[in-house]
């Protein structure tokens, strides 16, 4: 079978499960060619992937970055600064100073206002019986929460998330490196001027408590905090939006289980999970091998690249019974759609479940007979599989 894990065409709207299945079947620690790039190893079964991600001493984030593409040295300097891309004992001092609040408690706390807004944003619609369910739904909640946390306004969340669609576009003919760099640009010089206004004036949000979090003396830097504000829009966006919208995808392509879940709402927690495991927004992370080590009696050289592909763990025959049927009633569900584990367990897992399950509930009750309207527009990327556009169509009550 012929691999291709980098072209985004292979990620439109989907995942290359076949591929995934082959080689999980006979090539679980494969060898992958790049045009531009060393290679990489390709692993692709839940062990592995939970094995790299809980051993941050052997499969390093901070040693080459964490992206498929190889970073220079100035922007792996520059990345460095970000969370993502760092190891213990920096990763601990750094997570000690910002996760305070994304608690479950405080993620908890914010419940009530999600489902305030998701009513919102629905009540906008909700008369019309069409639009656009990515900008006019799915992307709605997460940029407007974060304007909220953050202490922003609405419009700049909306413009923060314009920004997220280009930096994730992998596709050079679709954003060349220079809008890249130029919407990292634009986000990092929003987010210093939110923290010298945060200093200035601190307020009851996220943003105040970050440029005032210390311990034992120890504080954000500028640059520290500018790559956190870039992370906490790009995950805190990319989930939310792209699993609303291939989440729903899956419904369409699976009627009997919209039907079931449409008819019992306390099925909506674990259909959110299904719909993770299913759709898998986030497709791979990279790490770095520190040392010579084996994997299945492969042996990985210090400066390997490793890509690891959440996807096919999220498909793994030896975790999941009958991974291929897309049950919204599936317990238990160990996916990885927020990550392998170990240090880099997405931060804001319990706010996204939140917020997924709030709006979902939201569609399912107040939007009758949704249904496509058209053919959705596929995110070009190998990184985020994202839905660009996805017009819909149902019966106002």
């Amino acid at each position: 079978m012929k691999i291709d894990l980098v072209s985004t065409t292979n990620f439109e709207l989907t995942h290359p499960w076949e591929q995934y299945a082959w080689l999980r079947a006979n090539a679980p620690v494969y060898w992958h060619e790049e045009a531009e790039g060393p290679g990489f190893w390709a692993l692709t079964k839940y062990d592995d992937i939970r094995t790299v991600s809980r051993q941050p001493g052997t499969f390093s984030s901070y040693a080459r970055g964490t992206m498929l593409a190889e970073p220079d040295e100035m922007n792996l300097a520059a990345g460095r600064q970000m969370m993502l891309n760092m190891d213990p004992p920096q990763h601990d001092r750094f997570k000690l100073l910002v996760s305070r609040g994304f608690t479950p408690k405080n993620a908890q706390l914010l419940a009530d206002r999600i489902a305030e807004l998701s009513s919102d944003i629905v009540d906008e619609v909700a008369d019309r019986g069409e639009c656009d369910f990515v900008t006019d739904v799915a992307g709605r909640l997460p940029s407007a929460l974060i304007a909220e946390l953050m202490g922003i306004p609405r419009a700049d969340g909306e413009r923060l998330y314009e920004l997220t669609e280009i930096m994730h576009t992998t596709d050079d003919a679709v954003a060349p490196p220079e809008k890249k760099g130029a919407a990292i640009m634009e986000m990092l010089t929003y987010a210093q001027s939110v923290a010298e206004q945060k200093r200035a004036n601190p307020g009851d949000d996220i943003a105040s408590t970050l440029v005032q979090a210390e311990v034992d003396g120890d504080r954000l830097t500028d640059g520290e905090l500018q790559w956190f504000f870039l992370l906490l829009v790009n995950a805190g966006g990319d989930t939310t939006r792209n699993l609303l919208a291939a989440g729903l995808q899956a419904l369409f392509d699976h009627p009997d289980q919209y039907r079931r879940l449409a008819a019992d709402l306390s099925l909506v927690p674990s259909a959110v999970e299904e719909m993770l495991r299913w759709t898998t927004p986030v497709i791979h992370f990279r790490r770095t091998v520190m040392h010579d080590v084996e994997m299945r009696g492969t042996p990985l050289r210090e400066g390997d690249k490793v890509m690891v592909f959440y996807g096919s763990a999220n498909r793994d025959e030896d975790v999941f019974e009958h991974p291929d049927v897309f049950d919204v009633g599936r317990t238990p569900n160990p996916h990885m759609a927020f990550g392998g584990g170990g240090p880099h367990l997405c931060l804001g897992l319990h706010v996204a479940r939140i917020e997924i399950q709030a709006m979902l509930r939201e569609v399912l009750t107040r939007m009758p007979g949704l249904r496509a309207n058209g053919t959705p527009e596929p995110m070009a990327s190998n990184f985020i599989a994202g839905v660009h556009s996805m017009p819909v169509a149902w019966t106002p009550a």
